[in-house]
């Protein structure tokens, strides 16, 4: 395909890699190094004027139009075909300022999480981040987003106050409460299928530490503590927000002495509370006698890296689900996958606790105001060449599928590593309006997301 892009009335610092030039490899490049994304160009503008350029260039040319920043959930968007899709990696905008007046983080689309935490630490505050420092605040906030203080606070997606994002037709827009007010609501928790987002604003919180950290103990314990923990979870108070995990650590030199090599259970989270509280929460599975317990008062901003995830990048093969409960039969069938003497490609196969604030219909939120079942599973392997990838697909699928019977055909699209059912995501009514937004907005189809919201014809069916 023969490629004519106008980029020369851009600033100089905008670069566009084209297939066969130099630094088109290296810019099309995902966090998920396992996908191979290889679309037709590679823009990387620096402001919300350059992106409007290359919005506007690429409809000329005939071609479509996928942001991205990280590209930690890239599978899906590659599993689309790039061939005519121009990636606009936002990477380059990562401007994040902290407005303790207004009680507001601004981000710019391109920001990862760690400098905001860092941002409103200044003020005495926390915002509601992931499990990883190195997360993009747009892909993460407008997929929902699940952190430390969620079971208290909700979803990431519900304090966005504002999106900036340059639409279809080259426009940069704002939407919040009072403008765009339908484009507002279908962003928050409707994906990347609206725009490129150049800019969130969202609420910072007046919390400056918890009670966190993390209990382990050898996998060959994982029974008693995953059954005490699945039992106690659905009921807990909404002030505390865990995962567990089983983690098989492999050999690597930059781990710790306690990590390398180990197979392990682990259960880590946050409790907005008192020390007491926070004690009196825990008793139960401190009673299991963990190997090591980390929990104690720390800096909230310390949560960014309390789940321990990989930076910086890595080859991630995975899947997931949501559950509408774990019962024993659920553990059983979990154990027999991954637990104590099993062999397994997975690397981790983890569980987050939801319910509270999560589980509950935000007042004024978007599309996405809360999550419709008790837990959220998540399994990956690493996947270093196409052997270990489909071993650790196969694994993460075998999971998956003993799961099945405790599943309640929801998906959580930040989760969803490969493409899956979007519609699953949402209520049925909310899915045709999100549809029908998408289509006054994007009448074209020029957008790209991981997780498409189609198009609707005049007669009703959907198209992407």
């Amino acid at each position: 395909m023969t490629i004519d892009l106008d980029l020369r009335p851009l600033a100089p610092e905008t670069t566009l890699h084209l297939p066969g030039e130099p630094g088109y490899d290296a810019s099309r490049v995902a966090w998920n190094l396992a996908v191979d994304q290889r679309p037709a160009a590679v823009a990387l503008p620096r402001t919300a004027a350059e992106v409007a350029q290359v919005v506007r260039a690429a409809a000329r040319a005939g071609l479509r139009v996928a942001p991205q920043s990280t590209g930690h959930n890239a599978a899906p968007l590659a599993a689309q075909g790039l061939d005519d899709v121009v990636l606009v990696r936002t990477s380059g905008m990562d401007l994040v300022v902290a407005d303790p007046v207004r009680g507001i983080v601004r981000a710019e689309g391109g920001a990862l999480w760690e400098p905001a935490v860092v941002a409103a630490a200044a003020h005495g505050s926390a915002v509601l981040h992931g499990s990883s420092p190195d997360v993009g605040i747009t892909g993460y906030s407008l997929g929902g987003g699940i952190g430390w203080f969620a079971r208290k606070l909700g979803l990431a997606t519900n304090s966005i106050t504002a999106v900036e994002l340059v639409t279809s037709d080259g426009s940069l827009v704002r939407a919040d409460a009072a403008t765009n007010a339908e484009l507002f609501w279908a962003l928050r928790g409707g994906g990347g299928s609206f725009g490129v987002v150049t800019a969130l604003e969202f609420r910072m919180y007046p919390i400056d530490t918890a009670y966190a950290g993390f209990l382990m103990w050898d996998i060959a314990q994982a029974e008693p503590v995953l059954r005490e923990w699945a039992a106690w979870a659905p009921g807990a108070p909404d002030e505390v927000t865990t995962s567990f995990r089983v983690l098989r650590m492999p050999e690597l030199p930059d781990l710790p002495d306690f990590l390398r090599g180990r197979e392990i259970a682990i259960i880590d989270g946050a409790v907005l509370g008192s020390d007491e509280r926070g004690a009196e929460l825990l008793a139960g599975l401190r009673s299991l006698r963990p190997e090591l317990d980390t929990f104690s008062r720390v800096p909230a901003a310390s949560l960014v890296r309390l789940h321990m995830d990989p930076e910086g990048g890595a080859p991630v093969a995975s899947d997931s689900a949501m559950l509408g409960g774990f019962p024993d039969a659920a553990v059983d069938a979990f154990l027999a996958e991954v637990g104590p003497g099993v062999s397994t490609a997975l690397l981790m196969a983890e569980l987050r606790q939801l319910g509270g604030a999560l589980g509950r219909p935000h007042a004024g939120g978007g599309v996405l105001t809360h999550l419709d079942a008790e837990f959220a599973f998540f399994a990956g392997a690493l996947a270093m060449d196409a052997e270990s990838g489909a071993a650790g697909r196969a694994a993460a699928g075998r999971l998956k599928a003993a799961l099945a019977p405790f599943a309640n055909g929801r998906e959580y699209l930040n989760f969803a590593e490969n493409p899956v059912d979007v519609a699953s995501a949402y209520p049925d009514r909310s899915w045709r309006q999100l549809s029908g937004i998408r289509t006054a907005v994007d009448p074209d189809g020029l957008f790209v997301a991981n997780h498409p919201v189609p198009r609707l014809y005049e007669n009703g069916r959907p198209t992407t």
